[in-house]
C-alpha cells in the first residue's frame, strides 16, 4: 500500500482486527475524496514539482478512523472474554508437566499450580491466561530445543539447561518478549496500551498518592504484652524490666546463660571463634535455640 497506493496507516500493530479495518476503508475511499480522512505528507518538498510525492496518512485522528478502532477492540475482547470464560469452566484439560512429565486432567489451574509449588515456575495467575494450550505450547517446544525461558539462551542438553534455570532462579518467561503479549488477558483490555504501559500507569497512580496529606494521620502508641499478665507497656525495655520484678523471668540473663549471641560465619563456612564446620555450627545454634525456648516455656508454666 505504501509504495503502490502511498497509504501510510497508523499503529497498525495496534489495531485489533486489521483485515476487518481494511474492508472496512476499501468501500469508505471510493465513496469521498482521500482527503476528507487522510492527512496528506509531501515529501521532496523543495525539489520541483514533478519530483514531489504526496503519501496520505490514515490514523485514528480521524474521529471516523477512532471509532472503528474502538469498535474493532470491543468485538476483540468479548471474543477474548468468552474464550477465557471457556478455558476456566473446562474440566476436560488433560496435559503432562514439561519438567517431570507427571500427567494431569481436569481444571488447568491445577498443572499451573503444581508448576509453581514443586518447580517453582510461575507464569502469574492461571485465571489471567488465555490460549492456555497455544501457550503451553510454546513453552514445550522453547524447552525441547533446549532454550532457557528467561534468557532465551540455548544449551547442550536438558540438564545443563535445567541446572541453569534453578541456579539463576530463570523459572519465568521473559517479560520482554512480546510472543507471550498474545496469551495474557492484559494486553487485551485497553485500546492501543501494552501491559508495560497499564503497569507504569499503575505505579504512577502509586507514586501521585504518595503526596497526598496525612497531616490528620493520629498514630496510636506501641503497646507490647506481658507473656504472665495483663499488663501492657509502651517499650521493650519497660516491659522487661516488669516481668524480671513481678515475675521473676530475666529474659537478658537467660540469654547470655546459654550464649544466644551467635558468632559470626567466614566465606569458608567455618565458625569465626570455633572453626567448627557449617553444619556443626547449625546444629549448636538450634540446640540453643531450643534450650532457650525450653527456659522460657518452664518460666511460662510456673
Amino acid at each position: 500500500m505504501i509504495i503502490e497506493h502511498k497509504l501510510v496507516i497508523a499503529d497498525v500493530k495496534l489495531i485489533a482486527d486489521f483485515r476487518r479495518y481494511i474492508i472496512y476503508w476499501k468501500k469508505r475511499f471510493p465513496e469521498q475524496a482521500i482527503t476528507d480522512f487522510c492527512s496528506v505528507i509531501r515529501i521532496n518538498s523543495q525539489a520541483p514539482e514533478d519530483q514531489q510525492e504526496n503519501y496520505y496518512l490514515l490514523c485514528d485522528v480521524v474521529p471516523e478512523d477512532r471509532i472503528l478502532r474502538e469498535e474493532l477492540q470491543q468485538d476483540r475482547l468479548k471474543n477474548i472474554l468468552a474464550q477465557q470464560q471457556l478455558e476456566r469452566s473446562d474440566a476436560g484439560f488433560e496435559r503432562e508437566c514439561m519438567f517431570c512429565s507427571e500427567k494431569f486432567k481436569g481444571n488447568r489451574s491445577v498443572l499451573f499450580n503444581h508448576m509453581n509449588d514443586e518447580h517453582s515456575f510461575n507464569v502469574g495467575l492461571p485465571d489471567n491466561i488465555v490460549y492456555c494450550n497455544e501457550f503451553l505450547d510454546t513453552l514445550q517446544k522453547k524447552m525441547d530445543s533446549l532454550q532457557c525461558l528467561y534468557c532465551e539462551k540455548t544449551f547442550k542438553d536438558k540438564n545443563t539447561l535445567k541446572d541453569h534455570m534453578r541456579k539463576k532462579q530463570h523459572r519465568r518467561v521473559n517479560p520482554r518478549n512480546h510472543e507471550y503479549d498474545r496469551y495474557y488477558m492484559i494486553n487485551y483490555l485497553e485500546l492501543g496500551k501494552s501491559w508495560e504501559e497499564v503497569q507504569s500507569e499503575d505505579d504512577r497512580e502509586l507514586r501521585d498518592n504518595n503526596d497526598e496529606d496525612w497531616s490528620d494521620w493520629e498514630e496510636h502508641p506501641m503497646s507490647v504484652f506481658c507473656l504472665f499478665c495483663e499488663i501492657q507497656a509502651d517499650t521493650t525495655e519497660k516491659l522487661l524490666l516488669h516481668m524480671k520484678d513481678c515475675h521473676c523471668f530475666d529474659l537478658h540473663t537467660i540469654k547470655t546463660d546459654l550464649r544466644t549471641t551467635f558468632p559470626p560465619m567466614k566465606t569458608t563456612l567455618c565458625c569465626a571463634l570455633c572453626l567448627t564446620t557449617r553444619r556443626s555450627w547449625l546444629y549448636k545454634t538450634r540446640m540453643k535455640r531450643f534450650q532457650l525456648l525450653g527456659k522460657i516455656s518452664q518460666a511460662l508454666r510456673h
